[in-house]
């Protein structure tokens, strides 16, 4: 008998949870036995979403906590919801997967000014593991706790961990990222409405973003020094997929080469000739990735690319459960890209 894991997803109604739904479906270890939600308690999983109306999960019922037990969690909750629920979960044994921010950033005292509230668990803030396989692999499959990244760290910080792990002197960092509109969130806003958002695409947080102390925290963790970064977030009319920019000053190097040794075991990330389109990740887990050195300015330039709700969120919290639970790490990830 294949070995039967029992999973709970808690928030299953937002973007990132219904993207899990649909990715476990197609998992042959998962068994889903419990989706949460406040808005649609009582619903069946089909009456909320109709293309999950033909998959096995289709007929399960939306309850307002768990009603079977079950091995691990998933948190698709805000992040004050996660931040509460998680040492409980712990206490009862049961392992988590957060894919809100409540346990991204080692230090509590960013807490207050970039989430608006303060850290009351500062002992299991420091336990928890930054899922970022790539860079974390190890630490997650003995992790009890994932923190998963957030898309726009995602991305970031693929496309500098090459440096990083090198040791490469970087003078400054720029950072200009553009996000589909999924990346608000479900809930509907006035600026994010279709008539308000199509044709148009606009900065937003220029002045503070919440993913700027968690893309400088782990910069920190894996190069042991602080550096910090110009980061500029900016959203554009198209439902998902994420491309960041990072702009380095440093030396002239052999930076492609140097891309390609370090990823070159990594079943998700790809090393490009040429600069990649958000649409080549659409629907998947891989992050694109291109490099160029401009002699001229003496500055190197890294585009990424993934899809925001994939590599970014549901997909990425995927591969880190494959970690965690001792499977093939690529098990129901192995998808091409929705194009066109």
């Amino acid at each position: 008998m294949e070995q039967e894991i029992k999973v709970c997803i808690y928030g299953a109604t937002g973007y990132t949870g219904a993207e899990l739904i649909r990715l476990i479906s197609q998992h042959p270890h998962i068994k889903l036995t419990s989706i949460t939600s406040q808005s649609y308690k009582e619903k069946r999983l089909s009456e909320v979403f109709s293309h999950f109306k033909a998959t096995k999960y289709g007929e399960l019922y939306l309850t307002q906590e768990p009603e079977e037990d079950f091995d691990l969690a998933f948190l698709c909750l805000p992040h004050e919801g996660s931040l509460e629920l998680v040492p409980k979960l712990l206490e009862k044994g049961k392992k988590v997967i957060d894919l809100s921010g409540a346990y991204r950033i080692r230090d509590a005292n960013m807490y207050p000014e970039y989430y608006q509230f303060e850290h009351t668990y500062t002992n299991i803030l420091q336990e928890a593991v930054y899922g970022l396989p790539e860079v974390f692999r190890e630490d997650v499959k003995r992790a009890k706790l994932v923190a998963n990244p957030g898309c726009y760290p995602t991305a970031t910080l693929l496309a500098l961990y090459p440096l990083l792990k090198r040791g490469t002197q970087l003078e400054w960092l720029v950072v200009d990222a553009l996000s589909g509109i999924s990346g608000a969130g479900r809930k509907t806003t006035q600026k994010f409405h279709y008539p308000e958002m199509e044709s148009d695409a606009f900065a937003y947080s220029v002045n503070k973003h919440r993913h700027t102390p968690e893309i400088e925290d782990v910069i920190k963790r894996i190069s042991g020094k602080s550096l910090s970064l110009r980061f500029t977030p900016q959203v554009i009319p198209m439902s998902r997929g994420m491309m960041v920019k990072v702009y380095a000053k440093c030396e002239q190097d052999q930076y492609t080469e140097l891309y390609r040794e370090t990823y070159k075991e990594e079943p998700f990330v790809s090393i490009l000739e040429e600069p990649p389109h958000i649409k080549h990740v659409r629907g998947t887990n891989h992050c694109l990735i291109y490099c160029y050195y401009d002699t001229r300015v003496g500055m190197l330039q890294v585009i990424s690319v993934i899809d925001n709700l994939g590599k970014g969120a549901s997909s990425q919290a995927l591969q880190n459960f494959n970690l965690m639970m001792g499977l093939d790490e690529t098990l129901g990830l192995k998808h091409t890209a929705l194009y066109p």
